[in-house]
């Protein structure tokens, strides 16, 4: 495993991170079954095993996943198998949590009442990365910064991020940073992978030019581009089966796409999920694809792919079928 800085910070990860929206109960605010693909806790355990085994010690939650469940079950099995030091969590806030109308978002009222309630799940006393899950156009940015630094300051967190939105809001956001003499985010997680690539156009340009660094999620395009769908509309998993995200997110072009990656792995004898996050290792600005696991397998994959290395004539294969999409995934 290799272990690079995160953005121009001194926080260094490694250039797996293991997402846990997989874990916990797979339960809404309402108790309603949001995720039946969400795995059991011995599952969970087991990954969580294998992924420090092999190095990994950047690992990714939110407030929102099965709400507060995934942080019960990251907080207890971080601390089962990496020391407070070793181990590099990250959560968000953002996504409603609560009733009425101070129940979400990213006012001061609860920004401050989020990180408490994730460390009192997570059972730390501080997180590592605290970042917004979404862009939050109804509260004045000044008062969302001054509240992050004000969670830095107070030792609740050691650096911050954000999550998918415009790549003005975030210029606009690290402007507020520094307008007030607060902290900046060093990290961008958005989405970006072989089936959508807008991200290019600004966001990713602007990450490097601040120093920040990118960690995308859904480097597998919700499983297809592991081979969970098919063109013909076959779904091969339950999260396949039950993910109306990727319905909105992607389309039947995108198969184009899907077709050069299975014919590449085909041609190297490995998966199409190895050949998909090693495309996303060559882009520019990426630090560390967050990778959700539901099965062991799929772990053992991600830690394959930083074997693969494709040639330039294989990149530019992939990247040719590709064709432009509206902007999506940022709310």
């Amino acid at each position: 495993m290799e272990y690079v800085t995160l953005g121009r910070s001194g926080l260094r990860v490694s250039t797996v991170c293991l997402g846990t929206m997989s874990f916990g109960d797979g339960r809404d605010a309402n108790g309603s079954e949001d995720r039946p693909w969400t795995i059991d806790d011995a599952t969970a355990d087991e990954v969580v095993r294998l992924a420090v085994e092999a190095g990994i010690q950047f690992i990714d939650t939110a407030d929102i996943y099965s709400h507060g469940s995934s942080e019960e079950v990251t907080g207890r099995l971080v601390a089962k198998y990496l020391s407070r030091d070793e181990a590099v969590v990250a959560t968000k806030v953002f996504m409603p949590m609560g009733p009425g109308p101070n129940g979400g978002g990213l006012s001061r009222k609860h920004i401050m009442s989020a990180i408490d309630a994730s460390l009192r799940r997570l059972n730390m006393d501080y997180v590592d990365l605290y970042q917004i899950h979404r862009f939050d156009p109804s509260i004045p940015i000044e008062e969302t910064m001054g509240a992050l630094d004000e969670v830095v300051r107070s030792g609740k967190a050691r650096y911050i991020g954000a999550s998918s939105m415009h790549a003005w809001q975030f210029a606009k956001a690290q402007h507020a940073a520094d307008d007030i003499g607060g902290t900046r985010f060093i990290s961008m997680q958005n989405h970006y992978n072989l089936l959508y690539r807008e991200e290019e156009r600004e966001m990713v340009p602007q990450c490097i030019d601040m120093g920040v660094g990118v960690i995308p999620w859904s480097p597998l395009a919700r499983g297809i581009l592991a081979g969970s769908r098919t063109r013909s509309g076959e779904r091969r998993t339950q999260r396949s089966s039950t993910d109306g995200f990727a319905d909105y997110l992607y389309s039947e072009s995108d198969f184009d796409v899907v077709d050069v990656v299975e014919q590449i792995a085909a041609e190297r004898g490995v998966s199409m999920a190895q050949v998909a996050l090693a495309w996303l290792r060559t882009r520019p600005g990426v630090t560390a694809p967050i990778v959700g696991i539901t099965k062991p397998s799929h772990l053992t994959e991600a830690i394959a792919a930083l074997e693969v290395s494709l040639t330039d004539d294989e990149v530019a294969r992939l990247e040719a079928p590709y064709v432009p999409h509206p902007v999506l995934g940022h709310f």
